[in-house]
């Protein structure tokens, strides 16, 4: 009994999760231990854009440790497919998938592979010029090409380029748009309170701008027409890919 006291208030009361609680429940939100005390659960207070923010285990293999998830409805019903991710990350995302696409002369990646990495082969990256001041620190791409430099216009960028002074270097991190939802995934081994408000405020950003994106791509304002600057997508390993 005593040692699954123990183990019940090391999982659920140590490493800055009494410190998220206590954010939380003061905000109005759901706050939840996850099963058996492992990571937690923040539901977004009503009133507030709906989001919900997981910290735990990662549910992908190129996420280290614990992974903090922000999760919420676009809101519209459209095939619209957007991901922003920091740059080291997309370089280590684009060596796993040239090695799950070439390992053992497969013709084919795995049907485990996750979808935005399916997308690094399948869809060609923003030009880093169109990235401006976010060139060297991340990458987007999309399955419409207006549709990615207009996610990433104005507060966005703006929020991104803010995040130096919360995400670490190589800390991976990215913002994907599939199926009618938006989720952020962040590398966190820890619940730090500071970096959980940080990632929370770029994602309702985020969120607004992609709301707005789909938005425009319901009434056909977005096309699936190509920039000319644009190159093909290629499975072979980038430059800048991290050795074997």
């Amino acid at each position: 009994m005593v040692n699954f006291l123990r183990r019940w208030f090391g999982a659920t009361r140590g490493d800055g999760q009494p410190a998220v609680a206590d954010w939380a429940r003061s905000a109005g939100h759901r706050f939840a231990y996850g099963r058996n005390g492992s990571g937690f659960v923040v539901e977004a207070a009503s009133g507030v854009a709906p989001w919900r923010l997981v910290w735990g285990a990662p549910q992908r293999r190129y996420i280290e440790g614990a992974e903090l998830r922000l999760r919420a409805e676009i809101g519209v019903v459209t095939d619209l497919q957007m991901l922003v991710l920091t740059r080291p990350l997309m370089a280590l995302l684009e060596q796993q998938v040239f090695e799950d696409f070439t390992e053992g002369n497969q013709t084919r990646m795995g049907d485990d592979t996750p979808e935005e990495m399916r997308w690094l082969v399948l869809y060609a990256k923003v030009p880093r010029a169109e990235l401006g001041p976010l060139r060297e620190r991340f990458g987007a791409l999309s399955n419409l090409p207006r549709a990615a430099p207009m996610w990433l216009d104005g507060p966005l960028a703006q929020q991104l380029d803010a995040s130096s002074a919360w995400l670490a270097e190589n800390q991976p991190m990215l913002l994907v748009v599939q199926r009618g939802r938006l989720t952020l995934r962040l590398q966190q081994a820890q619940p730090e309170l500071a970096v959980l408000q940080a990632a929370l405020g770029l994602y309702v950003v985020a969120l607004a701008a992609a709301r707005r994106v789909a938005e425009e791509v319901s009434h056909g304002a977005v096309g699936s027409e190509r920039p000319s600057t644009w190159g093909a997508p290629s499975v072979m390993p980038p430059s800048d890919a991290p050795p074997r």
